[in-house]
Protein backbone atom coordinates (compact mmCIF):
# COMPACT_ATOMS: atom_id res chain seq x y z
CA UNK A 1 0.00 0.00 0.00
CA UNK A 2 1.26 3.28 -0.99
CA UNK A 3 0.22 7.06 0.23
CA UNK A 4 1.03 9.94 -1.72
CA UNK A 5 0.84 13.41 -1.41
CA UNK A 6 -1.71 15.90 -2.97
CA UNK A 7 -0.66 19.60 -3.17
CA UNK A 8 -2.86 22.43 -4.19
CA UNK A 9 -0.90 24.50 -7.25
CA UNK A 10 -0.54 27.36 -4.34
CA UNK A 11 1.58 25.87 -2.38
CA UNK A 12 5.36 26.00 -3.09
CA UNK A 13 6.79 24.64 -0.44
CA UNK A 14 5.22 22.49 2.98
CA UNK A 15 6.12 19.88 5.55
CA UNK A 16 4.33 17.93 6.99
CA UNK A 17 4.47 17.97 10.73
CA UNK A 18 3.88 14.14 11.29
CA UNK A 19 3.63 11.95 7.85
CA UNK A 20 0.62 9.18 8.52
CA UNK A 21 1.39 6.05 10.27
CA UNK A 22 0.84 2.95 8.15
CA UNK A 23 1.40 -0.18 10.19
CA UNK A 24 2.91 -3.61 8.33
CA UNK A 25 2.39 -6.78 9.81
CA UNK A 26 4.43 -9.53 8.67
CA UNK A 27 4.98 -11.48 11.96
CA UNK A 28 3.34 -12.14 14.98
CA UNK A 29 5.83 -12.30 18.06
CA UNK A 30 6.32 -10.16 21.40
CA UNK A 31 8.78 -8.00 19.19
CA UNK A 32 6.43 -7.68 16.61
CA UNK A 33 3.37 -6.60 18.80
CA UNK A 34 5.18 -4.05 20.62
CA UNK A 35 6.19 -2.18 17.49
CA UNK A 36 2.78 -2.48 16.54
CA UNK A 37 1.08 -1.34 19.90
CA UNK A 38 4.09 2.09 19.85
CA UNK A 39 2.34 2.62 16.05
CA UNK A 40 -1.37 2.06 16.93
CA UNK A 41 -0.27 5.11 19.66
CA UNK A 42 1.68 7.27 17.17
CA UNK A 43 -1.26 7.34 14.50
CA UNK A 44 -3.64 8.59 17.44
CA UNK A 45 -1.88 12.02 17.36
CA UNK A 46 -0.89 12.67 13.40
CA UNK A 47 -4.25 13.85 12.72
CA UNK A 48 -5.18 10.87 10.01
CA UNK A 49 -8.80 9.83 9.86
CA UNK A 50 -7.65 6.17 9.54
CA UNK A 51 -5.01 3.47 10.43
CA UNK A 52 -3.92 1.38 7.68
CA UNK A 53 -2.79 -1.91 8.89
CA UNK A 54 -1.44 -3.98 6.12
CA UNK A 55 -0.89 -7.98 6.63
CA UNK A 56 1.30 -10.06 4.76
CA UNK A 57 2.07 -12.98 7.03
CA UNK A 58 1.89 -16.83 7.09
CA UNK A 59 1.22 -16.27 10.82
CA UNK A 60 2.78 -16.54 14.22
CA UNK A 61 2.06 -16.22 17.96
CA UNK A 62 -1.42 -16.31 19.24
CA UNK A 63 -1.03 -13.85 22.00
CA UNK A 64 0.72 -11.63 20.37
CA UNK A 65 -2.08 -11.09 18.32
CA UNK A 66 -4.34 -11.25 21.11
CA UNK A 67 -2.74 -7.91 22.48
CA UNK A 68 -2.76 -6.38 18.78
CA UNK A 69 -6.43 -7.10 18.71
CA UNK A 70 -6.54 -5.20 22.15
CA UNK A 71 -4.54 -2.34 20.21
CA UNK A 72 -7.12 -2.03 17.81
CA UNK A 73 -10.27 -2.23 19.82
CA UNK A 74 -8.92 0.60 21.87
CA UNK A 75 -7.67 2.57 18.80
CA UNK A 76 -9.93 6.37 18.53
CA UNK A 77 -9.07 6.28 14.62
CA UNK A 78 -11.03 3.61 12.82
CA UNK A 79 -8.82 0.81 11.52
CA UNK A 80 -8.14 -0.63 7.65
CA UNK A 81 -6.86 -3.23 7.28
CA UNK A 82 -5.13 -4.71 3.49
CA UNK A 83 -3.66 -8.09 2.96
CA UNK A 84 -1.30 -8.19 0.70
CA UNK A 85 -0.09 -11.44 -0.23
CA UNK A 86 -1.24 -13.67 2.56
CA UNK A 87 -2.70 -13.59 5.77
CA UNK A 88 -2.56 -17.04 7.15
CA UNK A 89 -3.75 -18.62 10.99
CA UNK A 90 -3.34 -15.29 13.01
CA UNK A 91 -2.76 -12.80 9.68
CA UNK A 92 -6.75 -13.90 8.76
CA UNK A 93 -8.17 -13.10 12.25
CA UNK A 94 -6.50 -9.83 12.73
CA UNK A 95 -7.30 -8.87 8.67
CA UNK A 96 -10.82 -9.26 10.00
CA UNK A 97 -10.52 -7.00 12.63
CA UNK A 98 -10.49 -4.16 10.51
CA UNK A 99 -13.19 -1.63 10.75
CA UNK A 100 -16.45 -2.55 8.81
CA UNK A 101 -16.18 -1.23 5.40
CA UNK A 102 -12.66 -1.26 5.61
CA UNK A 103 -11.01 -4.67 5.53
CA UNK A 104 -9.42 -4.79 2.13
CA UNK A 105 -7.69 -8.13 0.44
CA UNK A 106 -5.18 -7.79 -2.92
CA UNK A 107 -7.22 -9.36 -5.91
CA UNK A 108 -4.39 -12.03 -5.93
CA UNK A 109 -4.14 -12.34 -1.58
CA UNK A 110 -5.22 -15.81 -0.37
CA UNK A 111 -6.50 -16.48 3.48
CA UNK A 112 -6.28 -19.36 5.05
CA UNK A 113 -7.95 -20.73 8.82
CA UNK A 114 -6.74 -23.18 10.95
CA UNK A 115 -6.94 -24.68 14.44
CA UNK A 116 -4.56 -23.12 17.01
CA UNK A 117 -1.43 -25.04 16.94
CA UNK A 118 -0.04 -26.88 20.42
CA UNK A 119 4.08 -27.57 21.14
CA UNK A 120 3.77 -29.19 24.54
CA UNK A 121 5.76 -30.97 25.94
CA UNK A 122 7.10 -32.39 29.68
CA UNK A 123 5.07 -34.02 32.53
CA UNK A 124 1.44 -35.74 31.52
CA UNK A 125 0.04 -33.23 33.67
CA UNK A 126 1.97 -30.24 31.75
CA UNK A 127 0.63 -31.37 28.55
CA UNK A 128 -2.70 -31.49 29.62
CA UNK A 129 -2.59 -28.15 30.99
CA UNK A 130 -1.75 -26.99 27.67
CA UNK A 131 -3.96 -28.70 25.87
CA UNK A 132 -6.68 -27.28 27.66
CA UNK A 133 -4.83 -23.51 27.19
CA UNK A 134 -4.83 -24.30 23.45
CA UNK A 135 -8.78 -25.35 23.45
CA UNK A 136 -9.45 -22.48 25.28
CA UNK A 137 -7.14 -20.15 22.35
CA UNK A 138 -8.93 -21.93 19.72
CA UNK A 139 -12.61 -21.48 21.05
CA UNK A 140 -11.60 -17.56 21.39
CA UNK A 141 -10.06 -17.32 17.66
CA UNK A 142 -13.51 -18.69 16.35
CA UNK A 143 -15.51 -16.19 18.58
CA UNK A 144 -13.36 -13.34 17.14
CA UNK A 145 -14.18 -14.45 14.07
CA UNK A 146 -17.57 -15.13 14.20
CA UNK A 147 -18.12 -11.47 15.88
CA UNK A 148 -16.40 -10.19 12.77
CA UNK A 149 -18.18 -12.11 10.05
CA UNK A 150 -21.77 -12.24 11.51
CA UNK A 151 -21.91 -15.99 11.57
CA UNK A 152 -21.83 -18.29 14.49
CA UNK A 153 -18.31 -19.92 16.08
CA UNK A 154 -20.04 -23.20 14.94
CA UNK A 155 -19.84 -22.46 11.94
CA UNK A 156 -15.91 -22.27 11.23
CA UNK A 157 -15.89 -25.38 13.22
CA UNK A 158 -18.20 -27.27 10.78
CA UNK A 159 -15.79 -26.06 7.77
CA UNK A 160 -12.68 -27.12 9.23
CA UNK A 161 -14.06 -30.77 10.43
CA UNK A 162 -15.07 -31.31 7.24
CA UNK A 163 -11.48 -30.56 5.83
CA UNK A 164 -10.10 -32.86 9.00
CA UNK A 165 -9.22 -30.33 10.64
CA UNK A 166 -6.96 -29.24 7.79
CA UNK A 167 -5.83 -25.57 6.80
CA UNK A 168 -8.41 -23.70 4.74
CA UNK A 169 -7.33 -21.63 2.19
CA UNK A 170 -9.86 -18.75 0.97
CA UNK A 171 -9.70 -16.73 -1.68
CA UNK A 172 -10.32 -12.97 -2.25
CA UNK A 173 -14.23 -13.75 -3.43
CA UNK A 174 -14.67 -16.39 -0.84
CA UNK A 175 -13.47 -13.93 1.88
CA UNK A 176 -15.82 -11.38 1.03
CA UNK A 177 -18.61 -14.23 0.64
CA UNK A 178 -17.80 -14.69 4.32
CA UNK A 179 -17.07 -11.55 5.71
CA UNK A 180 -13.36 -11.33 6.51
CA UNK A 181 -12.99 -8.78 3.80
CA UNK A 182 -15.09 -6.33 2.94
CA UNK A 183 -13.74 -4.59 -0.39
CA UNK A 184 -11.48 -6.87 -3.26
CA UNK A 185 -8.25 -4.21 -4.09
CA UNK A 186 -5.62 -2.10 -2.47
CA UNK A 187 -6.42 1.18 -1.36
CA UNK A 188 -3.98 4.63 -1.47
CA UNK A 189 -3.89 7.22 1.31
CA UNK A 190 -3.96 10.54 -0.29
CA UNK A 191 -2.98 13.48 2.40
CA UNK A 192 -4.57 16.31 0.28
CA UNK A 193 -2.74 19.73 0.79
CA UNK A 194 -4.45 22.87 -0.02
CA UNK A 195 -4.75 26.83 0.20
CA UNK A 196 -8.24 27.41 1.56
CA UNK A 197 -9.19 31.11 1.70
CA UNK A 198 -11.83 33.29 3.60
CA UNK A 199 -12.99 36.80 3.40
CA UNK A 200 -15.72 38.23 6.18
CA UNK A 201 -16.12 40.62 9.05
Amino acid sequence: MFWKLKQDENIKEAELRYNPVIITVNEFNEEAAHKFCTDMAKAQNTGQPIIPIVIDSYGGEVYSLMRMIDAINTSKIPVATIVEGKAMSCGVILASCGSKGQRYIGSNATLMVHDVSSGNWGKNAEIQSGADETKRLNEKIYEILAKNTGKEASWFHKKINKRGRADWFVTPEKAVEIGFSDIIGVPTLIVDMKVDYKFGV
